[in-house]
């Protein structure tokens, strides 16, 4: 009996193991980055938190992307981790982890839907002028890392966030108007 229920195990093992979804082999490191190209590439900073009194601001920084697949391979289960950091500095000011490429695959010679990986801490001020004005502002580099089921993360590239500000403070409510008037725009 013990024998038999032995046998049955090694056979339902070997019956999992030779399914096709088992046989598909997965990409290692250099074929992952191989299979795909960057596109499209955009950062930012955006707001996180704002707050008008007592004035307050958080931007973080803001990667947009699209992958090409350039293999002959659809592209599936992929996960991208941005990392931001101030140029010249060692710490990081903060990343971002995203598993992007999930339920629908990108097929060989197609491009994904935009992917974006906002940094989960950013640079704090009071308002969006002091942010402008602030010659201490430092620039920041995102580098862009992919991983997929088989492989290390891989570095796909890095770039320069730009300093262009996603965001608009509101009007002051109240400033010049009088009771029972309409406010001119």
């Amino acid at each position: 009996m013990r024998r038999a229920l032995a046998a049955v195990a090694i056979l339902a093992a070997l019956g999992i193991a030779l399914t096709p979804a088992a046989c598909i082999k997965s990409m290692n490191s250099e074929e992952l980055k191989a299979s795909m190209e960057i596109q499209d590439v955009e950062t930012k900073w955006v707001s996180k938190y704002y707050q008008p009194w007592p004035p307050r601001l958080i931007l973080v920084p803001v990667l947009t992307f699209k992958v090409k697949n350039v293999s002959d391979k659809p592209l599936t289960y992929i996960n991208f981790n941005a990392i931001y950091q101030a140029v010249g500095d060692k710490d990081n000011l903060g990343d971002s982890f995203r598993a992007a490429i999930r339920g629908t695959p990108v097929q060989p010679g197609e491009t994904s839907e935009a992917i974006s990986l906002q940094s989960n801490y950013g640079v704090d001020g009071k308002n969006l002028a002091q942010f402008k004005a602030n010659p201490a502002w430092k620039t920041y580099r995102v580098r862009l890392f992919a991983q997929s089921k088989g492989s290390s993360f891989v570095l796909l590239g890095e770039w320069d966030v730009s300093k262009t500000i996603d965001f608009k403070e509101p009007e002051p409510v109240g400033i010049g108007e009088q009771p029972g008037q309409a406010v001119k725009k």
